[in-house]
């Protein structure tokens, strides 16, 4: 890994990879372009095995001529109900190949959801991972009159099924193959009619306040975004990521697979979500994106294996680390490293914050992304006191990922950084609310123009619901979201997401929503870490029989107590936190208190706990 000092190898790149006015034909040229070059990895029992350009473009042509078999035509659309893998990947781009329109589904949603986002997408043919989510296809095919085929990638489990409308993957290929002679020729029509204006993908808001929205992106928008992408940082074919996100999200789809798709970085897969720590020591990625939940995890496991370090180690990390603040207090301010505190950080890296780097998975990595929610600015300056420049991004489904960056030269914890070199940025003079101007706004909403007149105004204006601030050099911080800024009884206007951000920084907190909208002071839910709480609980011979129950031990309420007390020390006296509520139930994405990105949902859970809160208010 370069110096931090030096931070040449992260500069932007504004010439043009890849030709290709739409993904597909991006697609195509890049498999001409790097043949057998490796692009993708994937783990499987043990063994990772490797995809090039020229295997990927084979399945790839198998399964669009296996659609086009299937009478599946151009505008169609098809929905991909399944977890990150490469099959996602493949089918992804098969149905964009066949100039049909591509729509992803979180696996983490109900059988009802998937319903809806097939009707209001009109899917007619549906791609699922495993037996699991076929069971909700199954479901609700009778109320789907359009579905006209599901296609399994993992049929373990599925030997025996016999269901005309159901077939495995790896039988649409066996199609494919079977009418390559007959479709090849119109595969290849479909990727040249293909148009930059044409609808590509679909991407479903979260939903948090009412139905999901299907956010439109066409090719164009795609394509402009990802070259725009490495401007912000450069990538190439001698990068290695990680890809775990879910593909149905903005951040993976357009980071992860286009992005990559474009520079020719390589995509390593990982076995399944709970497997991602083991999997980033593996991979070792040279770009690594990440949502803050990612990044505090980490941070929270270095700071647990610590206390369960000899005196010495714990010393060399404490000498560390300081050497490396020093060094990341000049890299923000622009100051010159002198050759003394260089060779400090040199011995220093050496003695600990290497080993803390493998502990992680990152010694590779030249810069890590931090997206999707706001992250607390202390975690970005420890992450770049280890030697590793974290580069916040901001934006939204709409605004196709990215829409600032924070330089790589020009770190500010706590700042999104300036507007992206593709497009605009400006606050609202009226109500400071961020807009975005640019050739990567999307095209609209699905089925709803109402909801797109009242996102996107007459002058081509994104309103992202965001409010912030923006610094003398054009740097723009994210106060909150409109919706959610509180006003205390007292009048008092207080932002959440400050509070909020520093109690994840606890390595026994993994969410927590701040209250207080009218009320005499603040409380806040928490939603403890399991893992680190359940440690401190064994640690600490605290006694008890399931989450329920550590949750309301009277030592895991002290501990989040001194956690709350420690981050209420930063804040004036009216907006320190009064009073908490652990959450006491163990919740996934499955739960509907949490979005598919695993935040809690304000809202709704302010209005199931309800009665909790208001017991904070009482006596």
């Amino acid at each position: 890994m370069s110096n931090l000092w030096d931070l040449s190898h992260i500069q932007p790149n504004t010439s043009i990879v890849l030709e290709g006015d739409t993904i597909p034909a991006m697609f195509w040229k890049a498999v001409n372009k790097r043949g057998q070059q490796v692009w993708m990895r994937q783990k499987k029992l043990g063994i990772w095995r490797a995809w090039t350009w020229t295997q990927t473009a084979e399945a790839v042509r198998e399964i669009s001529c296996g659609l086009l078999s299937l009478g599946f035509a151009a505008g169609d659309t098809a929905s991909i109900l399944s977890n990150t893998v490469i099959d996602w990947v493949l089918a992804d781009i098969a149905i964009l190949s066949c100039g049909g329109v591509s729509n992803g589904i979180y696996p983490t949603d109900a059988a009802s959801q998937v319903q809806y986002l097939c009707e209001d997408s009109r899917t007619r043919i549906l791609f699922v991972e495993d037996d699991e989510q076929l069971d909700k296809a199954l479901e609700i095919r009778d109320r789907l009159p359009l579905l006209t085929k599901i296609v399994v990638f993992d049929m373990e489990g599925l030997r025996e099924l016999d269901d005309p409308a159901v077939m495995s993957l790896d039988k649409l290929r066996a199609l494919g193959r079977d009418n390559l002679a007959r479709f090849e020729a119109e595969l290849k029509r479909r990727v040249a009619a293909c148009k930059p204006e044409d609808l590509a993908i679909l991407v479903y808001t979260s939903g948090t306040t009412g139905k999901p929205k299907g956010a439109m992106h066409s090719h164009k928008g795609l394509v402009y975004t990802v070259r725009g992408y490495n401007t912000l940082v450069s990538q190439d074919e001698h990068d290695e990521r990680m890809c775990f996100l879910p593909l149905c999200h903005i951040a993976e789809r357009l980071g992860g697979e286009y992005f990559s798709l474009y520079t020719g970085a390589i995509l390593n897969f990982v076995e399944n979500p709970e497997t991602v720590p083991e999997n980033v020591r593996e991979i070792a990625p040279t770009v690594f994106t990440a949502v803050p939940r990612v990044w505090e995890k980490f941070y929270s496991g270095v700071m647990i294996g610590l206390k369960e370090a000899s005196p010495l180690q714990q010393a060399a990390y404490a000498w560390g680390i300081g050497v490396g603040t020093q060094i990341a207090g000049k890299v923000m301010a622009g100051q010159p490293v002198d050759g003394f505190l260089k060779f400090k950080f040199t011995l220093a890296r050496w003695i600990a914050l290497d080993n803390v780097r493998k502990m992680i998975g990152i010694h590779r990595s030249r810069f890590l992304v931090t997206g999707a929610a706001p992250i607390s600015p202390e975690l970005v300056k420890w992450y770049l006191a280890l030697g590793v420049p974290m580069l916040e991004v901001w934006g939204m489904t709409e605004s196709c990922g990215a829409a600032t960056g924070v330089p790589a030269d020009r770190i500010k914890p706590g700042s999104i950084g300036p507007a992206a070199a593709y497009n605009e940025v400006r606050l609202d003079p009226a109500t400071g609310e961020i807009l975005v101007r640019g050739g990567n706004v999307f095209m609209g909403y699905l089925n709803q123009p109402e909801k797109t007149a009242e996102t996107v105004d007459a002058d081509g204006w994104l309103h992202t619901g965001d409010v912030g601030l923006v610094d003398e050099d054009g740097f723009f911080r994210i106060t909150d979201r409109m919706k959610d800024i509180l006003i205390t009884a007292g009048g008092k206007n207080i932002t959440p997401s400050e509070l909020e951000n520093e109690l994840k920084f606890s390595p026994y907190i993994t969410d927590a929503v701040v209250i207080g909208d009218k009320k005499p002071y603040l409380t806040v839910i928490v939603m403890i870490d399991q893992e680190n709480v359940e440690k401190f609980a064994q640690d600490s011979d605290v006694p008890f029989s399931n989450y329920a129950s550590l949750t309301r031990t009277p030592q895991v309420q002290e501990l989040i107590q001194g956690e709350i007390d420690r981050v209420n020390a930063g804040f004036a006296r009216v907006e320190q936190i009064k009073k908490f509520f652990l959450l006491d139930t163990q919740l996934s994405a499955e739960d509907e208190e949490l979005t598919p990105t695993m935040k809690l949902k304000r809202k709704l859970v302010q209005t199931k706990y309800a009665p909790q809160i208001e017991a904070m208010y009482r006596a």
